[in-house]
């Protein structure tokens, strides 16, 4: 076969924290964590053309912010009630292409994504009332109904954890670390992540295969501590993984 064509390399200052696709603009927005400064950036980049639309957009809030969902062309972030908590607080929308925001609404927080746009609920009204928001301008004009409105689904595909030794016997190039390989089939192709023990230290290595040959391979993480999640995801044609925490790479299948 072909050799696999590299879509998207782009390094950040900082580590990865979350992705998140918007499937209505073909839109990769990414989240970087930038421990030293306490600094948090956005990016979006096009799943099209890889072009980069914007990157290292910030808010107001150095640290306490993070990506909530994307609809339409428009990234949603939220703020945090605090630093020891998980709860949220806020929305602010920025446009995908411009990073320039266009509505925000800190007594606002969201719940979910339904197939016509954000369901948000105003956190001053007790009990819940919940609300379709436009995405645009935050405009909450009609009263959220769930069976008009149905949950947003989406086309992204995870690996299944397997263990290594239920594929042939000479397939992995490297014995894997506790027998466990994160696996997914595409067009007839094979790709795995594995942990393994290289010279005592925990490496993390990515790895494509066409029938039993390797066409692809990539080092992700080296001198480890741990077992880290699932390396990849596979969007439409698009596998999207990321190399050393900070480096998001996207190979087209």
């Amino acid at each position: 076969m072909a050799p696999l064509q590299q879509f998207i390399s782009e390094q950040f200052d900082g580590t990865i924290w979350r992705m998140e696709v918007d499937e209505l603009s073909e839109t990769l927005f990414v989240e970087v964590r930038n421990n030293e400064d306490k600094q948090v950036s956005f990016a979006a980049i096009s799943l099209v053309n890889g072009e980069v639309f914007f990157k290292d957009i910030t808010t107001p809030e150095r640290w306490l912010t993070g990506i909530e969902a994307a609809y339409d062309g428009v990234l949603l972030l939220h703020n945090y009630q605090s630093e020891a908590g998980p709860t949220h607080r806020g929305v602010i929308a920025i446009d995908a292409k411009s990073g320039e925001t266009l509505w925000s609404n800190y007594t606002f927080a969201f719940d979910h994504l339904s197939e016509n746009g954000p369901v948000i609920y105003d956190t001053r009204i007790q009990p819940r009332k919940y609300f379709l928001a436009d995405i645009r301008t935050g405009a909450t004009t009609r009263q959220y109904e769930p069976p008009v409105y149905k949950v947003l689904q989406n086309n992204i595909v995870v690996p299944d954890m397997i263990m290594a030794d239920t594929l042939p016997a000479g397939f992995l190039p490297m014995h894997p670390f506790e027998n466990r390989i994160h696996y997914l089939e595409y067009n007839n192709l094979r790709i795995v992540s594995l942990h393994a023990l290289k010279a005592g230290q925990l490496i993390q290595s990515l790895f494509i295969a066409d029938g039993d040959n390797v066409v692809y391979e990539d080092l992700l993480n080296a001198g480890i501590q741990k077992m880290q999640p699932e390396a990849f995801i596979m969007y439409r044609n698009r596998l999207i993984f990321i190399k050393n925490k900070s480096e998001l790479k996207v190979l087209t299948l």
